[in-house]
């Protein structure tokens, strides 16, 4: 998977994933021989940061015809208005039709996803904020939802493909299970050192087995120049991480002489709890959010034709011809 080049699955080509209304739809206009030019426009119920018009875009390069098709799109990333037309496409309706579905379901979700990682990143302030939250969705739909969460603002993500996808390098450090397996977290992170790469920064987490603060004093003894940072993600059964646990552990590192070693925090941070930690001046390097992105609440969107044939039409509700957007760019 390239930078920006989207897999699209061939049971959405072959409208497997379409509604069958859709499907019978087709069915009948192709045996009437109807197969009218349409102009289609794609709308979000709510404001946010638009995103999934990337996707979409790959979509329709795979379904519409070279020539008597016209694709528009705001930039992917963007802030839109309730109401605010994101994408236009004029196409035969016989190309177009089947695919509103995916459409309208790849910007819903994607649209929800960037502007969940948008709240985090714009209560961090200038605090980096990465995107963990592929352990909470379908494998599936993990690259769609870190991609959203970088067009969101977020400046990485935990997955390998999506980091290529959007071209950022993977964020990651170590998991509980590595310090769990070798039974300490020193010799984890000295193993750690030992077999990844040097571009790979040397992050340790300190909540598997000891008090944070001594345990990331015990890893900063240890690594010395080479650490980067320790990691706190102490589950919530322990009291879970606070601005009074980082103040801490930030204190006792300073004062050891380890000023350089950064402080990385996650498990359970929404917007709010962002918020919290940044009014407090919590020393934190970087924050990592998953599941508030991951659960995000789907955008809706709507698609509805406007034009037949270069004719005004629309269904009642929606005003017949093209809608104004002077932020659309033509993009096919």
């Amino acid at each position: 998977m390239a930078n920006g080049d989207f897999e699209i699955r061939r049971s959405v080509l072959v409208g497997d994933t379409a509604d069958v209304y859709l499907q019978r739809t087709l069915t009948i206009l192709r045996n009437e021989g109807i197969n009218p030019i349409v102009t289609m426009e794609f709308t979000a119920e709510r404001g946010g940061i638009v995103c999934g018009l990337d996707e979409a875009r790959t979509l329709l390069s795979r379904i519409l015809p070279e020539t008597g098709s016209e694709v528009w799109t705001l930039d992917e990333g963007v802030s839109i208005d309730p109401g605010e037309v994101v994408l236009r496409v004029k196409a035969p309706y016989g190309a177009l039709g089947l695919y509103e579905t995916a459409i309208c379901g790849t910007l819903a979700h994607s649209t929800g996803w960037a502007s969940a990682a948008r709240e985090c990143v714009d209560a961090a302030g200038d605090t980096p904020v990465v995107a963990l939250g592929a352990r909470n969705v379908h494998p599936n739909v993990a690259a769609e939802m870190d991609y959203a969460s970088v067009k969101g603002g977020c400046v990485s993500c935990s997955t390998i493909q999506v980091a290529r996808l959007a071209g950022v390098t993977p964020a990651g450090n170590m998991p509980h299970p590595l310090n769990l397996v070798i039974g300490d977290t020193v010799a984890a992170m000295e193993a750690f050192d030992r077999h990844m790469p040097q571009e790979v920064p040397r992050v340790s987490l300190v909540d598997t087995f000891k008090d944070e603060a001594e345990e990331a004093l015990n890893v900063a003894r240890s690594l010395r120049e080479k650490l980067r940072g320790i990691r706190l993600d102490t589950p919530q059964e322990r009291g879970g991480v606070t601005p009074d646990l980082v103040k801490e552990v930030r204190a006792r590192l300073d004062l050891a002489g380890f000023r350089h070693v950064e402080i990385m925090v996650s498990g359970g941070f929404t917007a709010d709890r962002i918020r919290e930690f940044v009014e407090s001046g919590a020393p934190v390097t970087s924050f990592g959010v998953g599941s508030y992105i991951a659960a995000a609440k789907p955008n809706p969107f709507e698609s509805d034709i406007h034009e037949i044939d270069g004719r005004p039409l629309a269904k009642r509700g929606r005003i017949p011809g093209i809608s104004a957007n002077p932020r659309l760019d033509r993009v096919m």
